[in-house]
């Protein structure tokens, strides 16, 4: 009886082991852009982090504010200090789920269209955000790209009234993650 017990345990964490896969990068990619008539400006970051659990559909992405690199030093600036107050605020996250979740085999080579939910967190505020996003998968890795809207007002980013018109109310996010399982 207790042979059987042990067999029953072990079998039980390997099925739990096989089901936890979780994939990862320390170097997602987060851009986004703000495109008006008087200026077009980029944020890139190339060092977020993102985790996968390829069993439950289970994602996060977090990304240092400072991280953001732009064309010119003082857009760099002024981002950090005048309207992310990174030093204040110097995270932003993103937890949340694939929609309608069927685990995925990244064994196979195959590219799906999912939906991704959550709760995106941008200075110190966490708003409820959906969007659509690919998953490609080869050769055991995981490739997820999406782009989405973020307005900025919601997140309590104040832009001067000098510099509105340079600013777009809403800037166009994307992520880009090249995943790995974790070992």
């Amino acid at each position: 009886m207790k042979q059987f017990i042990m067999i029953l345990i072990i079998g039980i964490g390997s099925i739990q082991a096989g089901l936890t896969q979780k994939y990862f990068t320390k170097s997602a990619s987060i851009s986004f852009y703000s495109d008006t008539k008087m200026e077009k400006i980029e944020g890139h970051n190339k060092s977020s982090n993102c985790v996968l659990d390829a069993a439950t559909g289970k994602l996060e992405f977090g990304s240092l504010v400072k991280g953001f690199q732009f064309e010119k030093a003082l857009m760099q600036e002024h981002f950090n200090e005048n309207y992310m107050e990174s030093s204040k605020f110097p995270k932003a996250t993103f937890k949340g789920q694939i929609d309608n979740y069927v685990i995925l085999d990244p064994s196979k080579n195959q590219k799906i269209n999912v939906k991704v939910s959550g709760d995106l967190t941008i200075h110190g505020i966490t708003k409820k955000v959906s969007t659509d996003a690919i998953l490609d998968m080869k050769a055991g890795k995981i490739t997820a790209n999406a782009t989405f809207p973020i307005t900025i007002a919601d997140y309590n980013i104040s832009v001067p009234s000098l510099v509105k018109d340079q600013i777009a109310k809403t800037v166009s996010v994307n992520v880009s993650a090249n995943l790995e399982l974790l070992k």
